[in-house]
């Protein structure tokens, strides 16, 4: 009978050993971010329960846009089929010119139409939209590499053809919105030199809840479909190349979006300050990732007036 305690002991010290010490506080791998707190930092929807009644919102308002100011026409613009944009033409000539990239995590998004509700306020007033698709990120092995050069080319294209379309080629802007922010950060950093248009081919960049800094979004669940590759994230940081911003830039977030979102806003404001860059930042009270969509289609919400006002058409 003792022998069959001990025994019992034994095993019982043997379990207690094996069981996680948690006391012991998990691994920090990016400033205060735990790699689970980091995934959820970089994933909006953690922080969006009502992201289905949002977009069940949006496509309601997508309809109600295509009455009023009917179907964008699809143009190519480079040679692969991913290469397509959609163009709303003015009723006037030489327009001011309007490009939108639109978001979706680098791995969704594109379509004839989509973004309709957020040309409306712009095509109302006289502006030449054009929301360029790109390849995403799933059929280009991991990289943005790809994605970046196609939308450079939207905007050479722009150039060169929007006088055809009635708009102004030394008058065009440019917005995005989340994975938009960023490639539309990526864009304004562009040296336009190296493609043969003038260095301020952009006038003005209104961009909302973008990750400019791509190390830490690097670090994240964004890894499982993402590449990121040393050099990829110097390059395409746009954080990292403020020395090629000479524009007037509008930054913006909710107050609802992911600590993540919030801090590469505020982070890339304070940088682009620091280098006498113009910036103004914008912090959206009450709006989370997904509601902002909406607020962009909205001449008199907050985010589709400064789009508006940057242009000259408030």
């Amino acid at each position: 009978m003792k022998t069959i305690l001990i025994v019992l002991v034994f095993f019982l010290i043997m379990a207690c050993d094996t069981q996680p010490d948690k006391s012991v506080p998990a691994e920090k791998i990016y400033l205060n971010y735990t790699e689970a707190a980091i995934d959820s930092a970089y994933n909006q929807s953690y922080w969006a329960p009502n992201r289905e009644h949002v977009f069940t919102q949006l496509n309601a308002l997508k309809e109600v846009s295509k009455s009023g100011i009917g179907k964008p026409e699809r143009i190519q613009y480079g040679d692969s089929e991913s290469e397509q944009l959609d163009l709303y033409q003015p009723t006037q000539t030489n327009a001011p010119v309007h490009i939108f990239i639109h978001g979706g995590a680098w791995r969704s998004g594109n379509g004839s139409g989509n973004t309709v509700y957020n040309a409306r306020k712009l095509v109302e007033k006289g502006v030449l939209y054009i929301a360029p698709d790109y390849q995403l990120v799933n059929n280009a092995d991991g990289s943005l590499y790809p994605m970046v050069e196609q939308l450079r080319n939207s905007v050479v294209w722009t150039y060169q053809n929007a006088s055809k379309y009635g708009g102004n080629p030394d008058n065009i802007f440019l917005s995005g919105h989340s994975a938009g922010g960023h490639l539309g950060g990526v864009l304004i950093a562009t040296d336009w030199s190296e493609y043969g248009i003038p260095a301020d081919v952009i006038k003005g960049a209104f961009l909302s809840s973008g990750m400019y800094d791509l190390h830490p979004v690097s670090l994240s669940s964004r890894n499982e479909y993402v590449t990121f590759t040393e050099a990829m994230i110097l390059d395409l940081s746009p954080i990292k190349h403020i020395a090629g911003i000479n524009m007037p830039v509008i930054l913006a977030y909710g107050t609802q979006e992911s600590p993540e979102f919030k801090r590469q806003s505020e982070v890339f404001a304070e940088a682009l300050k620091k280098e006498s860059r113009q910036v103004e930042l914008h912090v959206l009270q009450g709006y989370n990732h997904f509601e902002i969509i909406i607020a962009l289609g909205n001449p008199y919400d907050v985010p589709g007036n400064l789009i508006l006002k940057q242009m000259g058409l408030e």
